[in-house]
Formats: C-alpha cells, sequence, structure tokens
C-alpha cells in the first residue's frame, strides 16, 4: 500500500506521522526551513507564500501553546485562519468528524491542522479527503492521541540538527513519560530514519511502552548510565493526565531517580545540548537551574 501521506508522484500531501517518511522527505522538510530563520532573523513579519489559502484549526483537544504556534505561523505565510471552538460546534451536537469535515471543505478549506485525543483522527480524516477526490486539501497532525505529533519531531530534529550538523555520529537519550509521549514517538522515528546510530530511552518499567525495544531503542532504567556519554538530552513531561492507576509512588520520587540535574547532565558529553517539548515542570522532570 502507498504511504498515505503521499501522492503517486510520492509527493507529500499530508503530514500525519514521520513514521514510514523515506529520510529524504524529512531532510527536505528541514531544508525548507532554514532560509525561513533567517527570514524570522531579519524582523521580516509576513511572507506570501500562502496568500489566499485558508488554515482551519481543528482542535478537538485543548492546547493552546500549540493551536497558537499553528496559527502564528500560518499568518506568517499569510493564510486566512480560522479557529473552531470545538466545545460548541456540530461535533457535540452529534454531528460525525467526518460531515464536519465535509462542511468546512465546501467552505473552501485548503488545510486541516488537526488535534485529537484519539489515536488515527488525523489519518481518518486524509483517508477521507483522499477517497473523495480532495486533492488540494491537506492535513497535518498537531498530535493524536499518544500515537504522533510530527511537527514536534521535526522541531526536535531540526534543533539536533542546527547544533550537531549530522546525526550519523549522535547519542541520543529521550528521558521520562515515553509511554504516554506522542512527542517521544515521533523524534525515535525521525532519529533511526536519518540513521542515528543510537537512540536512547530512560525511564521506570511503568512509563515505557511494552516492547519498546522494536522502534529501534536501547532501554534504560538508570538515568545515569543512560545519559552517560550523551550529545542530546531529550526531557519528557509526565503526563499526569493521561495516566490511569498509579504509575509512581510520587513526583518526589521520579525527581530523585529520574530529574535531570547538574550532576547527572555531567555525565553527558561537554558540549550536551539539553531540549524539552513543553510544557515543562521544574524540580519535576528538570532541575530548576
Amino acid at each position: 500500500m502507498r504511504n498515505p501521506q503521499l501522492n503517486a508522484a510520492g509527493d507529500l500531501t499530508h503530514l500525519l506521522t514521520l513514521e514510514g517518511l523515506p529520510a529524504e522527505i524529512i531532510v527536505r522538510v528541514l531544508d525548507t526551513a532554514v532560509p525561513f530563520v533567517s527570514i524570522a532573523e531579519r524582523d521580516v513579519k509576513k511572507v506570501p507564500l500562502l496568500r489566499g489559502r485558508s488554515v482551519f484549526n481543528l482542535f478537538f483537544e485543548g492546547s493552546t501553546r500549540t493551536r497558537t504556534t499553528f496559527e502564528i505561523a500560518a499568518k506568517r505565510l499569510s493564510a486566512d485562519v480560522i479557529n473552531l471552538n470545538i466545545g460548541v460546534s456540530s461535533t457535540s451536537k452529534g454531528e460525525t468528524l467526518l460531515d464536519t469535515v465535509d462542511n468546512l471543505v465546501a467552505m473552501n478549506a485548503d488545510m486541516f491542522v488537526v488535534r485529537h485525543a484519539q489515536s488515527g483522527a488525523p489519518h481518518l480524516i486524509a483517508a477521507h479527503v483522499n477517497r473523495t477526490g480532495r486533492a488540494h486539501v491537506h492535513v497535518v497532525n498537531a498530535g493524536d492521541g499518544r500515537h504522533a505529533h510530527p511537527t514536534q519531531g521535526l522541531l526536535d530534529l531540526f534543533t539536533i540538527r542546527h547544533y550537531k550538523q549530522d546525526f550519523r555520529n549522535l547519542t541520543v537519550a529521550i528521558v521520562g513519560d515515553v509511554l504516554h509521549s506522542r512527542v517521544a514517538r515521533s523524534l525515535i522515528h525521525g532519529l533511526t530514519t536519518l540513521g542515528t546510530p543510537e537512540v536512547r530511552v530512560i525511564g521506570p518499567k511503568t512509563l515505557l511502552p511494552t516492547a519498546v525495544q522494536s522502534l529501534g531503542v536501547r532501554v534504560h532504567h538508570d538515568m545515569r548510565e543512560g545519559v552517560r556519554g550523551c550529545d542530546v538530552i531529550v526531557m519528557l513531561r509526565l503526563q499526569s493526565e493521561r495516566m490511569r492507576g498509579a504509575v509512581l509512588p510520587s513526583t518526589g520520587e521520579y525527581y530523585k531517580h529520574y530529574g535531570l540535574t547538574a550532576e547527572k547532565l555531567s555525565l553527558a558529553k561537554p558540549d550536551a545540548i539539553v531540549m524539552h517539548p513543553g510544557p515543562m515542570n521544574r524540580g519535576v522532570e528538570i532541575d530548576s537551574a
């Protein structure tokens, strides 16, 4: 089967996940982003790339930070942006997700940025617009359930490449609540696709997915051993809103074993960078210093 993100010519038409995305497409996206950094540094407020296009932000799961980021990006590319108030939208009145999409397509939507608590929701929308012959409509996944957050993954890859230049000689550690983190999954898929020789996941057994090794990572339950010699350390937030039952004795106990402190950081390489997708909890997964 063809990758649902790609058209028959192999071009990217939707951005749903980094899993299975060819390395050359990921690199092309990163390369395309480089000039926009210099544009921002020159304090250019807008470029006309998406002038005349309509971008609909469909956030079925709350996230002010992510929605605002997408809105700012689309406006800086000169798109018309429509934010739907999902809490009072037609889906809360019984209309199906795909019926809502059909109505918005009829209003000349060009792109849907979708965040949803259910894994696979953006894929469902993309498959629907493909099946109904709307090749001009594109879907971007802004986070679905525990599954994927490809734009955050691309941002992390862009940052790592900016500071380290090449992925092929790096050791990257991802620390914390990997089980509930769609960011971690996207980053792991991106790093392994781009040839990172060693990706480590560090955390207690209760916060790591079953058979996580199948993603091509090495598992560490001892943080000091896990961060030793690393070039990049990615700290993850404890996602208590997605946890069911007691998976940790306490946040204090978690910080003791898996919080990043200056002492633990000293075990990594001297030029190691520390990353965090945010929001950041000081004194829980990372020391305030």
